[in-house]
Parts: C-alpha cells; structure tokens; sequence
C-alpha cells in the first residue's frame, strides 16, 4: 500500500465562494488559526464506522458544533458496518481501522479517500507471576506463539531474549479475539508482515482463523482471559491495556530495538513510514496518492512495530461540494488546532508535520474534484 501528501492549498475560489454556503462555511484558514469561523446555517453530517476512536470522535464532534453550529452525528457500529454504509450513500463519511481493499474500492464505484486521523497500536499482554521486568519477544517468536510452534515458556528461543529473567516450565495459554476486529486486523498484517509462515497460513484480516488458542469478544474478553489463566498470552488495543494497567511485552522493531508500545514510540513509527515513503516527498499535486498505508514494522529505531493509522473515508462525488468542503474543514480544525484532545483521551495524535501533510492532500484532492462535483 503506497501513499503521499502534498502541500497543495484549496483555491480561494473553492473556499471563499461568492455563494452563502461557501461563505458560512468554516475555511481552512480560519480552522488553522484555531478559531474556525461561526456557521449560521446548521449543516448536518452523519458517519458511522470504527469503535476505536468513537471516544475521541465524540469530544471533537462536541467541541465544533459548540464552535461552528456544524452538528456531525457519528454511530459506533464497526469498520465494515461504515464501509458498506458509505458504500450505500446512507452516510455522509465512514471510519475504519481496516483499509478498504482494491476490490472494495472498485466495487464502490465511487472515489473513496482514506484520511488518516489518529495512530492506534496493538499491545500484548501475558499473566506471568513473578516477573521482575517486562517480557521481551521478537516477531518471529510472537509469530511462533500465535502459531503454537512455541508451547512452553522456557523455551531456548524465548529465554535467549530474557536473559534477565528466569521464566517458568509451564504451557503457553494462545487467547485471541473470538469476533472480528480492526485489533485484530492489525496484528495479523503484523504477524504477515514479520513471518512467512503465517502469511502462507492464517494471513491478515478481521476475522482470522487462529491455529491455536481460545477466544475472548473484545479488549475485554481477551484481558479477562489473560487475567484468569497463569501462563496465558494475548493481544489487545494499547489504550485498553494502559488504562487497566496490563503488563505488556516490549516488541523487537525492525532497528533490533525492544520497544514499550507508548505514545512517541508509536507516533514514530507514523514518522518513519511516511518519511520513507517515495510518493510522500513528491511533488503530489492533485492529491491522488494512496493513504492506505501500514505501519506495522516499520523502520526507526524508536518505532513500535504493531501501530495503524485509523481513517475517515470520504467520498466526494457522493456528497457533493459543501458537504466535501464542511468535513475537509473539520479535519483540519481536527488535525492542527486540537490534538491534544487525543492525548488527554489516550490516543496517540499525528504527528505535526504528517497532520499538515494530510490536511493538504485533502484540500488537493478535493480541488480536483470540485469540477466533476455535482
């Protein structure tokens, strides 16, 4: 998956129209400055999709109506729920913490733009009484595991990371996700990218066919399993297992580093990847490149390698000019004067320049629509 941004300002005449919409409108000016502009015609959006940033969706939702009069009412119904919504034009953007895949974009027979919003990353957690430090395991080791190759704790291959540590002789208890989810969306595209045993074998998806293990439904199935079972091994969202202050493991990055899934160290791994990526330096002027981008793994010696971006999905054609303009306004209202809403909720913001980046590569791709709009 390729991706890029652009430098590439809306025209004045897109967003200072003579018309009394584009006027109300809040303007990417205003919303950079931090005070976007008062509208004093209510426009009504409506999304629907991913659970996971529903919390902080809600507070920015809040906090513009408050400041614009523009209302945008979200449901937390699931990333495929807010593609197949979007898809049906019942909505007017979607959420997902899964990308919608070629097929899915061909067959929605409509422009769809992914715009990143936050960073998510996945945590695993373990119940090893005892222990005296964090748990250290490579990818392919974690692989292995979720394989059941390795089945007991005092494995040579496990041992060798933790020479610290004396770990017992008992089984590995494998728990994962029993429903689909974008958590688990992201740690198969991990467990992928890092092994080519599982990407023969179970491979990436919501909903994936564990080799070995029990199911817990959601966060909180998987952590209650955990909790109950010495020995047990299993993955969740970092923010669930920071908040109820579970033991994680400190992952092997693609530097060799052991890295601790914590806010720099996820947001550096967004850096890494679109400083890597060929398309993001380039001259993009027409906003057409792909943000469907996968950060699990990626280079820097400070990135966490199981970290995702979340998205909004857009379909311009479908919606039309004011509405494609108030969401673009939102965003960057979202993305540069208030991400420290995120922190304080436990997400991890986009990096500052990757967020200007972003903003604008809305802004391009919008004004390459404008003429096609209705």
């Amino acid at each position: 998956m390729n991706k890029s941004l652009a430098l590439v300002l809306l025209p004045a005449l897109l967003l200072g129209a003579c018309s009394t919409a584009a006027k109300d409108a809040p303007s990417s000016k205003d919303s950079a400055s931090g005070s976007p502009a008062p509208n004093s015609t209510r426009v009504d959006l409506t999304g629907a999709g991913a659970t996971f940033p529903y919390p902080l969706y809600s507070r920015w939702f809040n906090e513009y109506a408050i400041r614009t009069n523009v209302r945008i009412n979200y449901q937390s119904i699931g990333s495929g729920g807010g593609i197949r919504q979007l898809v049906a034009r019942t909505i007017d953007f979607g959420a997902t913490d899964v990308p919608m895949t070629n097929e899915e974009l061909a067959s929605a027979g409509m422009p769809v733009l992914h715009i990143p919003t936050v960073i998510g990353a996945v945590a695993i957690t373990y119940n090893l009484p005892g222990l005296t430090r964090p748990l250290n395991l490579s990818p392919d080791v974690i692989a292995d595991l979720f394989l059941g190759r390795i089945t007991r704790w005092s494995d040579p291959r496990i041992a060798v990371l933790n020479p610290k540590l004396t770990l017992p002789d008992t089984d590995i208890l494998v728990v994962h996700r029993a429903d689909g989810s974008g958590t688990s969306y992201i740690f198969s595209d991990f467990l992928t990218t890092v092994s080519p045993a599982w990407a023969a074998g179970p491979g990436r998806g919501k909903d994936v066919r564990w080799p070995v293990g029990i199911g817990g439904k959601g966060n909180e199935g998987v952590a209650g399993q955990v909790k109950q079972m010495p020995g047990a091994i299993g993955y969740l969202e970092v923010v669930y297992a920071r908040q109820n202050r579970l033991p994680v493991v400190h992952v092997r990055n693609a530097a060799g580093r052991f890295i601790s899934p914590m806010p720099f160290e996820i947001a550096s791994a967004a850096t890494a990847v679109l400083e890597a990526d060929r398309k993001l330096n380039s001259a993009d002027t027409d906003g057409t490149s792909d943000l469907r981008v996968s950060l699990v793994n990626a280079p820097g010696a400070q990135s966490y390698p199981i970290a995702s971006f979340t998205w909004m999905l857009i379909a311009p054609s479908a919606i039309g000019p004011e509405k494609s303009r108030q969401l673009a306004a939102f965003i960057r209202w979202a993305l540069l004067d208030n991400p420290d809403v995120a922190s304080t909720l436990g997400y991890v913001p986009l990096p500052s320049e990757a967020a200007t980046r972003i903003a604008d590569r809305l802004d391009a791709a919008l004004a390459k629509e404008a003429p096609r709009l209705p």
